[in-house]
């Protein structure tokens, strides 16, 4: 009978996705979600209005509360996998491209097919979060080779 045995070196902690909608575990994520998310939006160079629109629409005060004192925020669903789905992105074009391009490719106009012409930013600014879902999984496909 064959057993399968765990490598020591994997975190149990990593062996499943959170779950976002446990209090707790949200709020552990949100404060180092919410420097990923402005350290991305910072690298992409990104507008306030554009860094707060790929978050559903966050007022100015509370975005700018956010980036001066992450600690202690407990963002809800929605805005964890929008943040989860831009660090998704963000990895994938370091992947897929070489820098500078990688985090260049988000504000330039893009001739795919999905964006017909536009940025990838105004695209998933325009779509929410399915759109931003698209821009992730057509990244995955790109650096999977598909």
């Amino acid at each position: 009978m064959a057993t399968l045995a765990i490598a020591p070196n994997v975190n149990p902690l990593f062996d499943r996705a959170p779950d976002l909608r446990d209090t707790r575990q949200r709020a552990k994520l949100s404060p180092n979600a919410i420097k990923a998310f402005v350290n991305i939006a910072n690298k992409w160079d990104l507008t306030e209005t554009q860094a707060r629109g790929l978050l559903g629409g966050l007022a100015s005060s509370t975005y700018h509360a956010w980036k001066t004192e992450p600690r202690g925020r407990k963002l809800d669903q929605d805005t964890l996998m929008r943040i989860s789905l831009v660090i998704g992105i963000y990895k994938a074009l370091h992947i897929y491209f070489g820098q500078p391009w990688a985090d260049r490719w988000v504000t330039l106009g893009n001739r795919n097919s999905l964006f017909g012409g536009v940025a990838p930013i105004d695209y998933m600014l325009r779509r929410g979060q399915p759109g931003m879902m698209q821009v992730r999984l057509m990244l995955d496909m790109w650096r999977g080779g598909q």
